[in-house]
């Protein structure tokens, strides 16, 4: 059994790599975003933990970190529903 030849993995730019962040985050959807741009949903997610921040060493300060950005997706979320009422209730019914 012969094994197949290695393939060449590819190698993206920062421009791209940049753009591909900025979809996975506009799209809260990092799977959706990686389908888009045709790339393994595993590297856009190493891209993105690449990018992160690291949380600060104090314990305390650590977990008000995790819960301030818990808050911050939950009241995204939140206003991408209320946007889609407001489209929903601000037309008006054709009889």
């Amino acid at each position: 059994m012969e094994k197949a030849p290695p393939t060449k993995r590819p190698r993206y730019e920062a421009a791209f790599r940049a753009e591909a962040l900025r979809l996975a985050n506009e799209s809260h959807s990092t799977l959706a975003a990686a389908r888009a741009l045709n790339i393994d949903p595993k590297r856009l997610y190493a891209w993105q933990k690449a990018t992160q921040q690291p949380l600060p060493a104090d314990p305390a300060e650590a977990a008000e970190v995790r819960a301030l950005r818990q808050a911050n997706k939950r009241l995204a979320q939140e206003l991408e529903i209320l946007k889609k009422a407001i489209v929903i209730f601000s037309t008006t019914p054709t009889l």
